[in-house]
C-alpha cells in the first residue's frame, strides 16, 4: 500500500502515517496539493493529512482540498508533537544564533527560542529543516523537527521536548478514493451552505441539538466566488448509517443550499490496530470498528 503525506522524509506527517497504518510505502508531496493530487490520480491509495493542531488551530488550506476533491475521509489519527533542536554533530548550545523550521513549530516553540536568544527563520517543513542544515553544513544554525527526522539524516539532537506546551497535539485525517462504514463508535463529517437570511444557521444547528447530537468541531470557510458567503464544516457523533443522524442530515437538507457528506469514519481512541491489505488491485482498511462498503447518501 502507499500513502501520501506531505513534507520530506522524517516529517511528523510520515511518522503518523506509519504509526496509523503500520509498515506502508510512503510517498512525500511537497505539498498539500500534490498529496491531494496524488490519490485522486491512483499514484498513492491513501493520504494522511493534518487538519488542525491543539495549540495552533486549523490548517484551512486542507479544508477546502477536503471540499475540491471526490475523496472519502476514512480515519483519524491524533499524534502527540515533540519538537526536538537539531544541529550539525559537534554543534553546542553557545554556537546557536538562529533556528529554522515549519512556521507552525517555531510558533510552537517561540518561548524557548526567546529564553535562548535564537531567531528565528521559517521554511518549508520540519524535516525539511534538518535536510537543509545538514546540506549547508552551518554551525551557528539549528533546525526544530521529530526525534526522527535526526535519527534519519545522522545529525544531533541538542534537547528533546522544546515545545512551550506539552499538550501539544495534530489531527490527521485520513482519505481514500472509496468510503468506509464504521460500525462501532464513530464521526461523520459533513461540509453544507445556507441561505444569507436571518436564522438560518440556528435552524442548521438546531437539527443535531433536538436528536441529542454530539458536535465536536465547527469550521467556517469562505464560499469561493460568493464574497461574504461561508461553507460551514462540521464534525459530529454517529455514522450516516444511524438512524438519527440520517434524520438529522435529511431535516439539514430542508435549510441547506448544498450539503455534502465527506465521510464517517471511526472516531480516534488511541487504541486502534490498522490492517491494511490488497484486494484486486483495490485497498481495504480493517480495524474492530469499521468495514469497507460505498455508501452514498441520498
Amino acid at each position: 500500500m502507499k500513502v501520501s503525506f506531505q513534507g520530506e522524509p522524517g516529517a511528523y506527517s510520515e511518522q503518523a502515517v506509519f504509526n496509523y497504518f503500520g509498515n506502508v510505502e510512503t510517498i512525500p508531496c511537497e505539498s498539500f496539493d500534490v498529496m491531494f493530487d496524488s490519490v485522486v490520480s491512483g499514484k498513492s491509495d491513501a493520504a494522511l493529512a493534518p487538519i488542525e493542531n491543539s495549540l495552533a488551530g486549523s490548517i484551512h488550506q486542507n479544508y477546502d482540498l477536503l471540499l475540491r476533491h471526490d475523496l472519502h475521509i476514512v480515519g483519524e489519527h491524533f499524534l502527540r508533537v515533540q519538537h526536538c533542536l537539531i544541529v550539525n554533530p559537534g554543534v553546542k548550545m553557545e554556537d546557536i544564533k538562529k533556528a529554522i523550521s515549519h512556521p507552525q513549530a517555531l510558533g510552537q516553540c517561540a518561548g524557548y527560542l526567546r529564553s535562548h536568544n535564537i531567531k528565528a527563520e521559517q521554511v518549508y517543513d520540519t524535516a525539511g529543516s534538518v535536510k537543509m542544515l545538514k546540506e549547508s553544513g552551518a554551525r551557528d544554525v539549528a533546525a526544530i523537527a521529530s526525534k526522527r527526522a535526526a535519527e534519519l539524516y545522522g545529525m544531533q539532537i541538542l534537547q528533546e521536548g522544546i515545545e512551550d506546551n506539552a499538550e501539544n497535539y495534530t489531527r490527521f485525517l485520513a482519505v481514500g478514493r472509496e468510503s468506509i462504514v464504521p460500525t462501532g463508535e464513530a464521526k461523520t463529517s459533513i461540509v453544507f451552505t445556507l441561505k444569507n437570511v436571518p436564522g438560518s444557521l440556528f435552524k442548521a444547528m438546531s437539527v443535531f441539538a433536538l436528536r441529542d447530537i454530539d458536535l465536536t468541531k465547527i469550521e467556517s470557510r469562505p464560499l469561493q466566488g460568493s464574497p461574504w458567503e461561508y461553507l460551514f464544516y462540521i464534525d459530529l457523533i454517529g455514522s450516516v448509517q444511524d438512524e438519527t443522524v440520517q434524520r438529522a442530515l435529511d431535516h439539514l437538507g430542508e435549510y441547506a443550499v448544498m450539503l455534502r457528506v465527506l465521510g464517517s469514519y471511526p472516531r480516534f481512541n488511541g487504541n486502534q490496530k490498522i490492517s491494511v491489505c490488497s484486494v484486486g488491485g483495490d485497498f481495504l482498511i480493517k480495524t474492530p470498528t469499521c468495514k469497507i462498503r460505498k455508501y452514498v447518501l441520498k
